[in-house]
């Protein structure tokens, strides 16, 4: 079981985490694929890391912009393993070259 974060933490865990912004209980970032294919192999990446944490975000896909939402529903909010799969999702979208965009989708 992961603990929740308090206020102090999220926040300055979010600034380690450029383009993603908390909305209550859930953190969350928009990307812009190159292409539709790279936004796909995008959430490829994301689901192969989500299932070996067994954490899985909620993941809204318009086209080449995909939008990720991480909360920790079992826990009542956000933990340390929404931080750590916001990196990696970070982290894979740097890789593919997808860019950080709007939180809203579109």
């Amino acid at each position: 079981m992961a603990r929740r974060l308090d206020d102090e933490e999220i926040t300055r865990q979010l600034g380690d985490l450029p383009g993603w912004t908390r909305d209550g209980d859930t953190i969350r970032a928009s990307f812009t694929a190159p292409d539709f294919p790279t936004g796909i192999r995008l959430v490829d990446e994301v689901a192969a890391d989500a299932e070996s944490m067994d954490h899985h975000p909620d993941i809204d896909i318009r086209w080449t912009t995909l939008t990720f939402a991480l909360s920790t529903h079992s826990e009542g909010g956000l933990t340390q393993l929404d931080v750590e799969l916001a990196h990696q999702i970070s982290q894979a979208a740097a890789r593919l070259g997808a860019g950080a965009g709007s939180t809203t989708p579109s």
